[in-house]
């Protein structure tokens, strides 16, 4: 009977303790589907841009060399100053010249003086024909003399083909240069050549007089505009690109030969449908938005998705009128029911609309 009792007692308090399992199990709150804000496409304007890396080189730039051997007199340029155009760089020594130069001249002015004398008297019949011809043929070598004596001297002094900014100087006066040795480089930076390369398959954007942004490391925060000015008309087939020219302006001249620029082109400009970055899930190589239908479940929906501006991705796929979760989108399941936040679509639509939505 004791043990009876016992076993009685024990049943009774398991059936309590159920009942108190029971009642808390009903007053556990419901688990609410999560809070959610949509937004419907918006319209946006793309502008599809072509990036490049380019080269700058200066308008004009030659480097000018010694024509012969021969020592320098004198120099009449300073480190990286400003030459006008036909301004005297160098002059090299010329006291043969000068002599060859005198020489030739005497000798030419004596030719003149007789050719004169033969004239005189081929007047008056007193010289045949011959003799005028050949004095004639003697004044015009005489002159040819004359004409390359001075001609030598000029190759000894050398001037700016153009005004532009002298190199540093690498020589002195008193050296003696040989042939063909540089002896200064004069770049015209008023403007600037930039030269980048564009894939064959952009090339259908680019054109002749189109407008171009570049920007320097050195001022990554001041771009300069320029204008497309040519385009390679031959392809490289190592690389399946063609070289594009463009015109800089060069205000201040802060942009120097040899600089490296990133190129930016405005190609092509459309409307899309947009919608924010942030409602853009990836699995893989696919992209997905959580669409909420009339029974506000959301929806995994594949999405193929375009250019980004702004802060939206541009988006096909999708009606109009879709309702596609903005915020939120780490609690939703695909199929599970969601709560709309009602202060979300204002919000949520003019954020997808801006940045050039019409």
């Amino acid at each position: 009977m004791a043990r009876g009792a016992v076993g009685g007692v024990l049943a009774l308090a398991a059936l309590v303790l159920a009942g108190c399992d029971t009642g808390s199990a009903a007053k556990a709150p419901r688990k609410l589907p999560p809070l959610v804000a949509v937004v419907a496409p918006q319209s946006h304007r793309f502008i599809n841009r072509i990036e490049a890396v380019g080269t700058a080189r200066a308008n004009e730039q030659v480097t000018l060399s010694s024509p012969v051997t021969e020592r320098i007199e004198r120099l009449n340029f300073r480190d990286g100053g400003f030459v006008a155009k036909g301004a005297i760089i160098a002059v090299l020594a010329q006291g043969q010249e000068q002599a060859a130069l005198a020489s030739a001249r005497a000798e030419q002015a004596q030719a003149i003086g007789q050719l004169r004398r033969i004239e005189a008297l081929s007047s008056r019949g007193f010289a045949t024909g011959t003799t005028l011809d050949l004095q004639r043929a003697a004044a015009r070598q005489a002159e040819a003399q004359a004409a390359n004596a001075q001609a030598q001297i000029a190759d000894r002094i050398i001037r700016a083909p153009f005004a532009g900014f002298a190199s540093l100087r690498t020589i002195s006066e008193g050296a003696i240069v040989a042939s063909g040795a540089p002896i200064a480089t004069i770049s015209d930076i008023s403007r600037i050549k930039l030269d980048f390369t564009v894939p064959e398959t952009a090339l259908r954007s680019v054109r002749v007089g189109q407008t171009i942004v570049a920007r320097a490391a050195a001022w990554p925060d001041d771009p300069v505009s320029g204008t497309i000015a040519t385009i390679d008309p031959v392809i490289d087939p190592a690389t399946r690109a063609a070289t594009v020219r463009a015109i800089l302006a060069n205000p201040g001249l802060r942009l120097k030969p040899g600089m490296l620029l990133t190129v930016a082109i405005e190609a092509e400009a459309r409307q899309g449908l947009a919608v924010p970055e942030m409602a853009v899930t990836d699995e893989g190589a696919e992209r997905f938005v959580y669409a909420v239908g009339k029974d506000n479940k959301a929806h995994r929906t594949k999405v193929t998705v375009g250019a980004r501006d702004a802060g939206v991705v541009e988006v096909t796929g999708l009606a109009a009128d879709t309702r596609v979760i903005s915020e939120g989108i780490a609690k939703v399941s695909d199929g599970g029911r969601v709560r709309i936040r009602k202060d979300a679509p204002a919000a949520a639509a003019a954020a997808a609309g801006e940045g050039g939505a019409p």
